[in-house]
């Protein structure tokens, strides 16, 4: 009798799906005829002053350890960024923060500091499959509350939420402005979730990191409503951020938390077993990135808005395209009538038509069927160009032949 081999890696590791993004992606790398939309990032590179500000550093030596939690530069900038825009009734101090090596890295930390193995997670989806992927390593049971789509446009039904979240939830996980479907949480709503966890004494894990990309006229400091806006400091709650998208930085990998001010030492020693520090002049790039913000951050929304408001009009006139404006985000997240299965039809995109999509299924099982595209374009005509690569690819292949 044979002895099953028991598996030579944890089985929550194991049963990890593969990202459908990459499988799309890889079927197009390294073809330069493919318009690439897939990847949650602009083509635009970072801002050359905060480039320099690397550069300086790295001449200067400063090529060793820093802080745990970050240098105090740093999080000194970013606690005047975030009182600037949510310290209304008080600051949000350094006590309160800790800088990361990016946000997917705030992310695991947060995760790694507040779910125990066999814990409820609950999750808000679609949603990026990083922040559900994090709660099941950590060997999490994971319901999941799906956002439903109305004329395009995917919406919370709070009262299911609020069913799903008991005192048997250890914590909540929501990305709001949210990719893929850029659905954004009202002021209202966010302040409804944080009673309900306080009285369930559930942590609420806020990944914000497209806050700044909000295009809506409805908030006094420019941004999409944040948690930390009708918070406490001492509630249940962590707040994740990161220099990627509304400075240009993706490939740094730099993003901050703020949590409960007792939560902050511990925190260090998850960074200490973790990454050690963020690099020196990455965050020497970040000081530069937050002292500039005036300069940076307004043109890169601007020039955001511009793109979603040129792509989505003529995605809506694509005869069986299904989507709304994001109120924030990057994407443009839509249905192609009679293509159910997003995943083939990516792949189809790619090889036939030269066109780089994100799948749904990447996102949540309920987003099968829908394909997001990211519309952070340096050059806007690359935008109409793949739009016509659609409409006449689905000339082509009218239904659901996929």
């Amino acid at each position: 009798m044979n002895t099953p081999t028991p598996p030579f890696m944890r089985q929550a590791v194991m049963d990890l799906e593969e990202s459908r993004i990459r499988e799309v992606a890889n079927a197009g790398m390294g073809r330069p005829d493919v318009l690439a939309f897939w990847f949650g990032e602009s083509d635009e590179v970072t801002p050359d002053i905060v480039r320099q500000a690397a550069i300086n550093s790295m001449q200067k030596g400063e090529t060793f350890y820093s802080h745990n939690l970050g240098l105090p530069e740093l999080r000194q900038a970013v606690s005047d960024y975030m009182t600037a825009l949510h310290g209304q009734t008080q600051a949000i101090g350094v006590e309160r923060l800790a800088i990361t090596s990016g946000g997917v890295n705030a992310l695991m930390l947060a995760a790694q500091a507040l779910i125990d193995a066999g814990d409820e997670v609950v999750a808000v989806t679609p949603v990026w499959p990083n922040l559900t992927a994090q709660a099941l390593v950590m060997g999490a049971n994971l319901k999941c509350v799906s956002l439903r789509p109305v004329a395009g446009q995917w919406q919370l039904d709070m009262a299911a939420l609020k069913a799903a979240i008991t005192p048997a939830t250890r914590v909540l996980i929501v990305n709001s402005p949210n990719n893929p479907t850029g659905w954004t949480l009202s002021r209202a709503e966010q302040a409804e979730i944080l009673a309900h966890c306080r009285s369930t004494g559930t942590w609420v894990l806020a990944d914000e990191v497209y806050e700044r990309l909000y295009y809506e006229t409805d908030t006094a400091n420019g941004c999409a409503p944040s948690f930390l806006d009708v918070a406490e400091p001492e509630d249940r709650l962590v707040v994740v951020h990161s220099f990627s998208k509304s400075f240009l930085m993706t490939g740094w990998r730099l993003g901050w938390l703020v949590m409960p001010t007792a939560m902050t030492p511990h925190m260090g020693k998850l960074i200490e077993f973790n990454t050690s520090c963020a690099s020196v002049f990455t965050q020497k790039a970040g000081v530069v990135a937050l002292h500039n913000t005036a300069d940076i951050t307004p043109r890169v929304v601007a020039h955001l808005k511009a793109c979603r408001d040129t792509l989505v009009p003529l995605l809506q006139a694509v005869p069986g395209v299904q989507l709304a404006p994001a109120k924030g985000g990057m994407y443009a997240f839509f249905r192609l009538d009679g293509h159910p299965d997003a995943v083939a039809t990516a792949k189809r995109l790619v090889a036939e038509a030269g066109l780089g999509l994100a799948p749904g299924e990447a996102f949540a099982p309920e987003a099968a069927g829908w394909l997001r595209w990211c519309f952070a374009s340096k050059d806007l005509a690359r935008l109409a160009q793949g739009v016509e690569r659609l409409k006449t690819w689905l000339r082509q292949n009218p239904s659901a032949a996929v």
